[in-house]
């Protein structure tokens, strides 16, 4: 049914984008050096207020009486230091504890020019997250008071948050703040004694990274105190965090607005832990010292670039328009030679209609399951979605969420049996357009027209995700290329090797998926659960959800028609026609035209 000549002229545009990205790639901005001292920063008593902090709220709920009361307690603290204003935000919104009033800590203190540099430390949290919970906090009041006598060019926001779990004190935050806003620093866990990479978080939560400038600057100044080293992000990590935005850190929200914006964690993407050890005195002070040393960097040099989409590949930026080209040179091979299919599929009559129903109908049982899912949340059985990703466990897993998984799988399960009448009936339907010796010829490959209709849908429904995200069209590009063959019926394969083209199209996906469970901590079913909560608080958009359930459909397709295949069995005229036992013009020409007569060479 394919034509392999128009998919290996494809194959030439896609080796075109091939050279386009390679001659894309830049050397990064480097980033600015501190010009204060940083040696300002009494790492002593901030770390002495880190564990006296602890020791009066070692659980802080968002919205308790414990976050509030220490919330007043920071605004005090830093109302007193020279040159800075406060404000106090209160507000409510949806946490990882149900709906709370929140109260934001903003002291600002005025530059003598344009723009601002932000400072955030998260405050609220468990008693899971121990003394290191803390560190942020005791960072930035040590910081009110060292920037309290220093004549800036910026104006510097010290800014102490509730509701982190979940981003909404930030969101919070990130709409109230005046601009412009040069740069973002998220102060998370600096007491952490075994650093975890990477320790300068750039993730957002849209295809757009923190730029190089920013980040090198903070690395610079961590270097420069001999803190704990900050390596770049791996690019498997870049390619996860641009295909899925989600992490559970207060720089994305700055990211979406167009804010540059990093934090800073020693335990990396995962954040405190009350069983993890604690930092020296020494090692927390340098930390403290970097981060002083950023202020400064930032202050004196020049404004940072917003953010942008790019990777980073061998110490070289490759720019986010060349990999969205030659992921699109990618797609078009498959889609040429889609085209041609269901070109020939209508011209031998096959009921293209009735099989793109079928098709769009192996979607059902997902989009039903994403349903039960919000219809749990309306009905109150999800009784806490936070309006961002939470960290693992901040949300537990209760008995109405319980129900809502279990009844989003019956569901799905119930679904499956009505999508698999349309396959049965247009499994026993010939094509109505040819004659009736072809019927029977014909009625063997009623696949093909199904075939055609998935990889038309699979191809529209890849545009459209390349369209908001072509990072996660990477991950559909195995799909388009290897299902294209699986379901060739032209292609003489074995059943096995069919359905291994299936199932290795997903392991990119799989992939992704293995490395947020291990780089958040998640198990299997609170990887489950926080992707029902993310459905739930509208974390991810509904369209690019629904998208995905026409991916898995047409997946479920591609296995059915492979199966189809292969249940059929052989026909009868086909089976009983025996082999030529002389060849002529049936098989092999013999000697002379037609293969009776002599031949013409004179001997």
């Amino acid at each position: 049914m394919l034509d392999p000549r128009i998919y290996r002229a494809g194959l030439v545009l896609a080796a075109l984008g091939l050279i386009v990205l390679a001659f894309s790639l830049a050397n990064p901005t480097a980033g600015s050096r501190a010009t204060l001292a940083p040696s300002a920063f009494d790492g002593h008593a901030a770390y002495v207020s880190m564990h006296q902090l602890y020791a009066g709220a070692p659980s802080r709920l968002p919205g308790s009486r414990t976050d509030d009361r220490l919330g007043r307690l920071i605004a005090s603290d830093l109302q007193g230091r020279d040159g800075f204003s406060v404000n106090r935000d209160r507000f409510s919104a949806q946490t990882v504890d149900g709906q709370r009033r929140l109260l934001d800590v903003i002291a600002t203190r005025p530059g003598t020019e344009p723009g601002s540099i932000v400072i955030v430390a998260p405050r609220d949290g468990s008693t899971t997250q121990g003394r290191a919970g803390l560190s942020g906090t005791a960072t930035l009041l040590e910081l009110g008071r060292d920037l309290s006598g220093e004549t800036l060019q910026r104006t510097v926001v010290l800014a102490s948050v509730s509701g982190s779990e979940g981003t909404a004190g930030v969101r919070r935050l990130a709409s109230a703040l005046p601009g412009p806003i040069d740069a973002v620093v998220v102060l998370g866990d600096l007491a952490e004694a075994h650093p975890r990479q990477p320790i300068v978080v750039p993730w957002s939560e849209t295809t757009k990274l923190a730029p190089p400038a920013l980040v090198s600057t903070v690395s610079q100044a961590l270097a420069a105190e001999h803190a704990p080293h900050a390596t770049n992000p791996g690019t498997l990590a870049q390619f996860a965090h641009l295909a899925f935005p989600l992490t559970i850190w207060g720089q994305a929200p700055f990211a979406q607005l167009g804010i540059p914006a990093v934090t800073l964690s020693e335990s990396g993407e995962r954040g405190a832990s009350a069983s993890a050890p604690l930092a020296s005195e020494r090692q927390f002070a340098n930390t403290g010292r970097a981060v002083l040393g950023t202020i400064s960097a930032l202050d004196s040099g020049p404004r940072v670039a917003p953010p942008s989409s790019f990777v980073m590949f061998d110490g070289k930026v490759v720019p986010g328009w060349a990999i969205s080209l030659f992921v699109l040179t990618l797609i078009l091979p498959v889609l040429m030679t889609t085209v041609d299919a269901c070109a020939r599929a209508s011209r031998r009559g096959y009921p293209l209609l009735r099989s793109l129903v079928a098709v769009l109908g192996a979607a059902l049982p997902f989009v039903a399951a994403v349903l039960v899912v919000l219809i749990g949340r309306l009905a109150g059985l999800i009784s806490v979605a936070p309006p961002g990703p939470s960290p693992a466990g901040a949300v537990a897993l209760h008995a109405g969420g319980i129900a809502v998984l279990a009844a989003a799988v019956v569901v799905g399960l119930a679904m499956v049996a009505l999508v698999r009448g349309p396959f049965r009936a247009l499994e026993r339907m010939p094509a109505a357009r040819e004659s009736r010796d072809s019927r029977a010829r014909l009625a063997d490959r009623s696949g093909d027209g199904i075939a055609a209709m998935m990889l038309a849908v699979l191809c529209v429904v890849t545009l459209l995700i390349w369209l908001q995200n072509p990072y996660v069209a990477v991950l559909l590009v195995p799909a388009l290329h290897l299902w294209l063959w699986a379901i060739d019926s032209d292609l003489a394969l074995p059943l096995p090797a069919r359905l291994g083209m299936v199932l290795g199209a997903a392991i990119p996906t799989a992939v992704l998926v293995g490395y947020y469970a291990v780089s958040l901590g998640f198990s299997p079913v609170g990887l489950v659960w926080e992707a029902a909560l993310l459905v739930a608080g509208h974390a991810v958009s509904l369209f690019a959800v629904v998208l995905w359930c026409f991916v898995l459909g047409c997946m479920a397709t591609a296995t059915t028609i492979i199966v189809m295949a292969a249940r059929r069995p052989e026909p009868a005229a086909r089976a009983a026609k025996p082999a030529p036992s002389v060849r002529g013009p049936v098989g092999y020409v013999g000697p002379g035209s037609l293969g009776g007569t002599k031949s013409a060479i004179r001997r």
